[in-house]
């Protein structure tokens, strides 16, 4: 995939200026994307210094674990099975480039695997100090043994909205 790992080069100025790195989980989940707008809100505000370069990622499974081979003719669905679960990685990775205008040292990822296995190697790659992840989709990394220096933040779900009022007037007579 074009957004998959990023090389080492673009690691090397972030450790020159001596940022601390945040790995952000994202899915295609409501709750994924809260939680890389809380990070945003208060580790990324506009006219603050950042103190944090940005590592988004996000796990596309196998088409093969996807579609799994157990029937007859699964194998000829395993092309467009792969083609659009990479859509949909994608999707999610431009949908989280367009939240993150305002950060101006980050990358995006989107990798094949496991979500649990994808982000712990994420964090040990980029010798993460943090790891945000919502609370629903990736909250199963709280499992994962993070580095003793890294800070593992899942972010609860927003509030639910409050419910809309219906009012219905009659002409009565």
């Amino acid at each position: 995939m074009a957004e998959e790992a990023s090389s080492a080069a673009a690691a090397a100025p972030a450790a020159a200026e001596g940022k601390m790195t945040m790995v952000v989980g994202v899915d295609e989940s409501e709750h994924s994307f809260y939680a890389l707008q809380w990070a945003l809100q208060h580790f990324f505000a506009p006219g603050q210094a950042q103190q944090y370069r940005l590592v988004v990622v996000t796990a596309k499974p196998s088409a093969a674990s996807a579609v799994g081979l157990a029937g007859p003719g699964a194998a000829d669905v395993l092309p467009f099975v792969e083609a659009d679960l990479k859509r949909s990685a994608l999707r999610v990775i431009e949908k989280a480039k367009e939240l993150c205008t305002q950060v101006s040292d980050a990358e995006f990822e989107a990798l094949e695997g496991d979500a649990r296995n994808v982000l712990c190697d994420a964090v040990e790659r980029h010798h993460a100090e943090m790891l945000v992840v919502g609370s629903h989709g990736y909250g199963a990394i709280k499992r994962c043994l993070l580095p003793s220096s890294a800070l593992l933040c899942s972010v609860p779900p927003p509030p639910p909205p409050p419910p809309k009022l219906h009012l219905q007037f009659s002409n009565l007579q």
